[in-house]
């Protein structure tokens, strides 16, 4: 449970925690997942609730909150719905950044709809031929045109784009390399705009797909924030990405924990539960310790980043490279804890199996965090 949670903050979890259960079974997940098909019910269901809106003000059209209700409920998504983790990670990173350096009319026309769910959003950054490296790899181009801008160009590994209504896209604009790149709100139904599908073997019930724009026309009133600034204000969100990683990535850990744990009280070998055998019990033990430790040290950054400190980019980066660790570690824990049953299609440890692989290399890699953290935590030369 999280360190300090209001009366209020526990009510809204209990209710998040209470719809999971009750919209997305086992069985129902399992369905979605197996058919690659969004879960629009849960969506739903969580927009009712007002998931979507929180940590924007209510100025906005959100909810209010602060960063660990985002972190909580993607914790809990994670243990359950992983697709559906994932989108609110990226529905969150959009809201924040509208909330951040939307004009008022782009707020009025897209944040309190996203914040209601009554739309779903898509961000567009890296591209085929780079992501880690996507300020030297970026070949999308907007050019400045009489009336506007012209959008050309092309990105990879984009999540969530074949249902977004709103793409928030990143574009070479200036020849700087980092102070030369701008963020534009592109409709998705715009001419020009087509999303093709990749087909992934994981985090099946959330599109990832290539996203082409062929000489899009856009006004002026669609640059999100300054021209030419976009990456660098791109750069203020990461730290919120990295934090709400970190929890989904704890929840699957979580999730399959608990189902090897489950499933070790009720198999029997050699006339006892195979939960009784030591070396079983010590190795999933070691797993727990570690996603605890991670868990915390994630609520840790959360409240870091809720009253400014300043060493939250520290904070942020040790949370997820800590739960990617972790929850990778008590995964693999968990389906050698269940044997065959792992790979059986009717347990969700296979779905973990899968999925709590995105979190070894998005966002940023492990190696690359480890980098940052060398350079920024342990103030040693920088090796990237």
């Amino acid at each position: 449970m999280f360190l300090n949670l209001s009366e209020e903050e526990q009510l809204f979890c209990d209710a998040v925690e209470g719809t999971i259960k009750r919209v997305a079974p086992v069985e129902h997940v399992q369905k979605l997942d197996n058919a690659k098909k969004f879960d629009f019910d849960l969506h739903k269901a969580l927009a009712e609730l007002g998931v979507w809106g929180v940590g924007i003000g209510e100025e906005f059209g959100g909810s209010g909150g602060t960063p660990k209700l985002q972190v909580l409920t993607l914790e809990a998504l994670g243990r359950r719905a992983t697709s559906m983790a994932v989108f609110g990670v990226v529905q969150f990173m959009a809201t924040r950044l509208l909330s951040q350096y939307g004009t008022p009319q782009q707020q009025d026309q897209y944040l309190a709809r996203l914040c209601a769910g009554e739309i779903k959003a898509s961000f567009c950054l890296t591209e085929e031929s780079g992501g880690t490296d996507i300020l030297q790899a970026m070949r999308t181009k907007a050019k400045r045109v009489d009336d506007g801008w012209r959008l050309t160009g092309g990105k990879y590994w984009i999540s969530g784009a074949i249902h977004a209504d709103l793409l928030i896209v990143l574009a070479r604009t200036g020849e700087h390399r980092s102070r030369g790149v701008t963020m534009f709100l592109v409709d998705k139904s715009a001419p020009g705009v087509s999303a093709t599908e990749i087909n992934t073997f994981a985090i099946n019930s959330y599109d990832t797909c290539s996203v082409a724009f062929d000489d899009v026309k856009l006004s002026d009133d669609a640059v999100l924030g300054e021209v030419d600034q976009g990456f660098i204000q791109v750069l203020s969100t990461l730290n919120s990405e990295r934090l709400n990683a970190a929890a989904v990535a704890v929840g699957i850990g979580r999730g399959a924990q608990q189902l090897a744990v489950e499933y070790a009280k009720d198999r029997k070998a050699f006339g006892r539960p195979i939960g009784q055998f030591q070396a079983l019990q010590h190795r999933l033990v070691y797993a727990g310790v570690a996603l605890e430790q991670a868990w915390l040290t994630t609520q840790m950054a959360a409240i870091a980043e809720e009253q400014g400190h300043q060493n939250i980019e520290v904070s942020s980066a040790i949370a997820k490279l800590a739960a990617s660790k972790a929850a990778n570690e008590a995964v693999r824990v968990g389906m050698e804890s269940m044997g065959g049953a792992g790979f059986d299609l009717e347990y969700p440890m296979q779905r973990y199996y899968r999925d709590i692989r995105l979190y070894s290399f998005a966002p940023l890699t492990d190696d690359m965090l480890a980098n940052l953290l060398g350079e920024r935590w342990l103030e040693l030369p920088r090796s990237f």
